[in-house]
């Protein structure tokens, strides 16, 4: 299943000197009470970076009642001095309608205003609108056009789908060749949905020389990594005596 990828994490690229540092260094320890003090002092002071932390902090419920009304609130401070992560965070709100009414309009104009700026994620949920169709016309080769802004800069995600979009021939000639180059990438990142991808075409030859054992590996891997299908399909391959 496609998800929307949203910032989980908190920053790790610091550059606002050691007050920031410390609230990053203190949320990643989990002390989330001291993370919320440094990083509201901060916001107080218009900064964009800490503004979005709290978005962050407040959305996911980090050491605090979770409240998307908050997080709002702190996303857009951020997002109106054109802080892209805080735009795209936002688009991913109004994707899920966590605080708001869902509206993939307007998860768009955001997701827009922070690819315009580089933004990785925001590219690859942009890609997720166009592909699904959300509230826009679908458009399978806008969709690779983001897809692979983002799986260029490597990320694991974009590059899956767009082994997708090569298999299946969305948008582009149908390749097998490209769509395994693509969830290669993934894989190596240990996106155990890639892996599962790969163990079908080693198995039933898509685009490479059918190798059971291969295929055998590539489903242990993603066994691993939480894919069900992965567990069944090397079961399968075991009892066969692969």
């Amino acid at each position: 299943m496609k998800k929307l990828i949203v910032s989980l994490g908190l920053a790790l690229t610091l550059s606002f000197g050691t007050t920031y540092n410390e609230g990053v260094e203190a949320a990643n320890k989990g002390d989330y009470k001291t993370a919320l003090i440094i990083f509201e002092d901060l916001a107080s002071k218009n900064d964009a970076e800490a503004q979005n932390e709290l978005g962050l902090i407040y959305e996911n419920g980090y050491g605090v009642k979770q409240d998307y009304l908050k997080a709002k609130e702190w996303y857009e401070k951020a997002a109106s001095q054109d802080y892209a992560p805080a735009q795209s965070n936002l688009g991913v709100m109004y994707y899920y309608g966590e605080g708001v009414k869902q509206d993939y309009l307007q998860a768009k104009e955001w997701f827009e205003k922070a690819v315009s700026k580089g933004n990785t994620i925001a590219e690859y949920n942009l890609g997720l609108i166009y592909d699904n169709g959300y509230d826009v016309k679908q458009n399978y080769k806008k969709a690779i056009q983001f897809f692979e802004k983002a799986a260029t800069k490597g990320m694991a995600e974009a590059q899956y789908n767009l082994g997708n979009m090569y298999v299946n021939g969305y948008g582009v000639k149908q390749d097998y060749k490209k769509a395994k180059e693509w969830w290669m990438k993934a894989a190596k990142q240990d996106l155990a949905a890639a892996k599962l991808n790969l163990g079908v075409m080693y198995s039933n030859g898509y685009g490479v020389k059918q190798d059971k054992k291969v295929a055998k590996r590539w489903y242990g891997e993603a066994c691993d990594g939480g894919e069900q299908m992965g567990c069944d399909n090397y079961k399968k391959l075991n009892q066969q005596g692969y």
